[in-house]
């Protein structure tokens, strides 16, 4: 799967200022150094964020926490003016924010106001969807927001496939959606956002990976992406996802049984530069925390910095740094351990 596109790639590095770009070689050299000294040496702010809009979702994705309605922490939608105060904090420094963590982004009424209010910062944004309310309005006013770019979650091309893992879904919504928000790049003479259909390949649906770049064609979108997908229980794998094609899978069978591929290390990129905040203010390391267990701070007690500073983290990345292996987020994991990965 090529994930690079010019377009898109020039859009991104737009945004670049010489604080950013200065904040990310901060960044960069505190982690290398890290590694090499093997203590939690952290220079800079966050380059890259997580903005949770909402928990909620009209799915019920069979390994989707959200899905299956399992959190323990509570549900609920981002306040925008507390996302607003967020984002005047960190602006200057942050120059990618992805409008996703759990949950379904447009079920935010506010949602496409804070992505308005982030193009305005001139910060790259993205968010992911299953596209089921792109309706004409939304589609227009998606277009207007500035969004860069819009991942659609697009896993089967025919409904008696897609239901299998988007279950309670609808496909032709999904491709109305899309073909909303192509019509309206066109009349607006819009560039952006930069629209993908994002293919998670599971058995199921494994044997449609043509046919969805046909779709994409025939519907306009500008890329295809293949994505694995994590299985929680992959040795038992009781929803029976694990692909047959290994090259699209997290995880490989042998004679004592499945396993996942990846090799675990101790260091991760993510954890210098790309934390996660939920909908209600919490700071969570990474996107593989989905029910808030590591939290790092609270936003409403303490100022972004203070939390990226605090004792909590310092000692999360001294983890990672000396046994990654041990904390259970990280051992299902294959995120982080490359730079730019």
């Amino acid at each position: 799967m090529n994930c690079f596109h010019t377009s898109d790639f020039l859009n991104l590095i737009s945004k670049l200022t010489l604080r950013r770009v200065g904040n990310a070689l901060k960044l960069l050299s505190s982690y290398y150094v890290s590694r090499w000294l093997k203590k939690p040496i952290h220079w800079g702010m966050p380059i890259s964020l997580s903005f949770e809009p909402t928990t909620s979702c009209n799915l019920r994705c069979p390994e989707c926490p959200s899905g299956l309605r399992s959190f323990t922490r509570p549900t609920g939608m981002l306040n925008k003016d507390f996302f607003r105060e967020t984002i005047d904090q960190l602006h200057k420094d942050l120059f990618y924010l992805i409008f996703y963590f759990q949950g379904e982004p447009y079920l935010n009424p506010s949602f496409l106001d804070m992505v308005s209010y982030a193009s305005q910062k001139k910060i790259y944004t993205a968010t992911s969807t299953n596209a089921h309310y792109l309706n004409d309005a939304n589609a227009r006013k998606t277009v207007e927001s500035g969004l860069d770019r819009l991942i659609i979650s697009i896993d089967g091309t025919t409904q008696e496939v897609y239901e299998k893992y988007r279950v309670g879904g609808q496909l032709q919504k999904v491709i109305e959606g899309a073909r909303n928000v192509v019509k309206w790049k066109k009349k607006l003479k819009r560039k952006k956002p930069f629209v993908i259909f994002q293919f998670l390949v599971v058995r199921p649906n494994e044997h449609q990976m043509d046919d969805i770049k046909k779709l994409a064609k025939e519907t306009g979108v500008d890329a295809v992406w293949f994505k694995t997908a994590q299985v929680y229980e992959y040795d038992k794998d009781p929803n029976q996802l694990i692909p047959l094609n290994e090259k699209y899978s997290r995880y490989r069978r042998t004679p004592e049984g499945v396993i996942p591929k990846i090799s675990l290390v101790n260091h991760c990129w993510r954890l210098w530069q790309d934390p996660v905040i939920t909908w209600d203010g919490l700071v969570v390391p990474c996107c593989f925390d989905k029910d808030a267990n590591y939290t790092m701070g609270d936003l409403k007690k303490s100022t972004f910095r203070e939390i990226w500073r605090s004792d909590a983290y310092r000692q999360f990345r001294q983890r990672i740094l000396t046994g990654r292996k041990n904390i259970d987020i990280c051992a299902n994991c294959s995120e982080g351990t490359k730079v730019w990965a």
